[in-house]
């Protein structure tokens, strides 16, 4: 099980340097540390992630390894800063130079050796999901023939990079408006430097923000006065090169098409938000069962003990969550083999499916993540609310990857308006429920969950065309929910699909039937909200929708014996859990708390 949620054959070259990396000892939980110190921590560990990859130009053009980074880097005291500071630096700025033309001809060395760090600045105080309407401008000086860079008011300030003196010098990678002649060309990425061994730049403004939850990383508002750009500081490539003559040629036809592929990265960014949530949620689960089998609890006879995951209102929860949990690596895994394998020889409408799935699924995993984060610091009581037992930081961390790289309902509203006609889910008549036995099968499950897809898309249009034909934002309002929720099925749909493959693909026989038998728990745990849906179009009976708690039930009593099978098969290095307390006597110790205390 281990070979088949750790990428098989690619296993070593994606994870094993990772895995290897966390379990130093550099990586335990150090208390008493103040923000300013864990922030400049993360720099410490960013460099140590450069010395142990070959190049940090393979690690940016990779997105296996550097989606692995993430999976490993976040479950680590701490580690959300520096997945923060490593996925801005490789793949939303070093990332974004190789992308565009020219990187051949530029100098690297500093980005590379990290004499410089990089960062991104793109979202403003005043436009986050609507970042194409930007404020930044860069203005080609006719003089010079560079840039001028300006942030015309406060609302034009970036928000929330990495621009502060903590780590050293930086560079950024600007989003700005290309200003020629007073013709507005759209926004571009500008390469610019921010400060150096003595400090800020000229022209460079940038003021702390206060310390947010979960990521701790020295974010700010940034802001430009009249800071001057070389030409080279344009990055070019075929949706936009400013000639000679100051005309702008692109192969795009509009200025929103232009941005979103300047600011290409972002969807291997959203990649790495997935990686990193899922890595978050196994590990998180690991914790919890360790603890759930070491922890005693009175039995029903006077004096027993017998350990709290004997029981089903514990066991239950962090089974559903050890499911669910599976598919959310497998979905990320297939996810991140049609971006590897397709993204460089897509047509258009391909790549533009392929980035719509790769968002639909973060968006999903990251909301699953924080749900079960947070259950499994609840089933660990208040023990699991100290930071030493690694769980009450994970909740924190997820909230920030499902606000990163694109708010996730406003990602699922964009991929519901495009699915609700461009989508068009197989349609098979439902043909007779059957029995209850027919439930045990985790492919006619799976095809009842089609059918629900199906029937929130038919109810999402039939809404869109009862609306009022001249309030384009009331038509929508009212088939946005079910639009919706149409997404949310299709990105369990996808999951499931990962699912059932992996356990395909299982050599063993034993791992096939329990990887099968925990599938089926996920979906027939999605199928219950839509029973009535599917009573009601002929694909259930109600003998089926009677029986299917107690089936649940079933599953449950069968899979409670494997569930510490399941998490070992998350191969956590053992330096990393025998720094968790919880994770080993099952509660922390007195000098667990006076560590804590000093």
């Amino acid at each position: 099980m281990t070979r088949l949620l750790f990428d098989g054959e690619d296993r070593d070259h994606v994870h094993t340097r990772w895995r290897g990396l966390i379990a130093r000892e550099t990586f335990r939980h150090r208390p008493g540390l103040d923000s300013a110190e864990r922030a400049a921590l993360s720099y410490e560990w960013l460099r140590m992630v450069n010395d142990t990859v070959q190049g940090a130009e393979q690690l940016a053009d990779d997105p296996g390894l550097l989606a692995g980074l993430h999976e490993w880097a976040a479950i680590v005291d701490g580690g959300g800063g520096l997945c923060t500071v490593a996925s801005i630096h490789y793949n939303l700025f070093l990332g974004s130079l190789l992308d565009h033309e020219g990187a051949e001809s530029r100098d690297l060395s500093d980005f590379t050796t990290l004499r410089r760090t990089g960062t991104f600045l793109c979202t403003e105080l005043e436009h986050g999901n609507d970042a194409w309407a930007l404020e930044t401008t860069a203005e080609l000086d006719p003089v010079t023939g560079g840039f001028i860079l300006n942030t015309p008011h406060a609302g034009a300030q970036k928000f929330m990079p990495n621009t502060s003196m903590t780590g050293g010098p930086k560079s950024a990678v600007v989003a700005a408006r290309l200003l020629v002649d007073g013709r507005d060309e759209g926004v571009f990425l500008f390469l610019t430097p921010l400060s150096d061994e003595r400090g800020l730049l000229p022209g460079v403004r940038v003021r702390r923000l206060p310390l947010r939850t979960g990521a701790p990383v020295d974010h700010c508002l940034t802001a430009f006065e009249h800071v001057l750009l070389p030409r080279d500081a344009l990055l070019e490539s075929a949706h936009g090169r400013l000639g000679a003559d100051g005309r702008l040629r692109s192969s795009l036809g509009n200025r929103r098409k232009r941005f979103l592929q300047s600011i290409g990265r972002v969807t291997m960014g959203k990649l790495c938000m997935s990686a990193a949530a899922v890595g978050a949620t196994r590990a998180a689960l690991a914790i919890a069962v360790r603890y759930g089998d070491q922890r005693q609890v009175s039995g029903p006879r006077a004096g027993e003990r017998i350990p709290v995951n004997a029981h089903r209102s514990h066991h239950g929860r962090l089974l559903k969550g050890l499911a669910t949990a599976y598919a959310m690596t497998f979905l990320h895994r297939s996810m991140l083999a049609r971006w590897t394998e397709q993204h460089t020889g897509l047509d258009a409408g391909q790549r533009a499916e392929t980035e719509r799935l790769i968002a639909v699924a973060k968006s999903w995993i990251t909301w699953q993540a924080r749900d079960i984060t947070i259950e499994c610091r609840e089933r660990c009581g208040a023990q699991g609310l100290f930071a030493v037992n690694g769980l009450s930081e994970f909740p924190q961390y997820v909230e920030g990857t499902i606000t990163a790289e694109g708010d996730n309902l406003v990602i699922w509203v964009k991929a519901a308006a495009e699915m609700l006609f461009e989508h068009q889910p197989p349609r098979t008549a439902p043909g007779s429920p059957g029995g209850t036995a027919r439930l045990t099968d985790p492919r006619h499950v799976r095809e009842l969950l089609a059918g629900a897809e199906v029937i929130w898309q038919d109810r999402a249009r039939a809404a869109l065309r009862r609306g009022p034909s001249g309030d384009p934002v009331e038509r929508w309002n009212g088939a946005s929910s079910a639009a919706l929720e149409m997404v949310s099925v299709h990105a369990r749909l996808r999951a499931a699909d990962a699912f059932l493959d992996a356990a395909y693909r299982a050599k063993d026989p034993g791992a096939r039937a329990l990887l099968e038998k925990l599938c089926l728990l996920f979906l027939l745990d999605q199928i219950g909200e839509h029973t009535g849906d599917l009573l009601a179009d002929g694909h259930l009976s109600g003998e089926q929708v009677r029986a299917l708690p107690e089936l649940l039930d079933d599953l449950l009593r069968e899979l409670a014996p494997r569930m510490t099978e399941l998490v070992e098969a998350f191969d956590l290095p053992a330096a990393y859990l025998d720094g968790i307390p919880l994770a080993n006597s099952g509660r922390i110790s007195l000098a667990d708390y006076s560590t804590a205390a000093e």
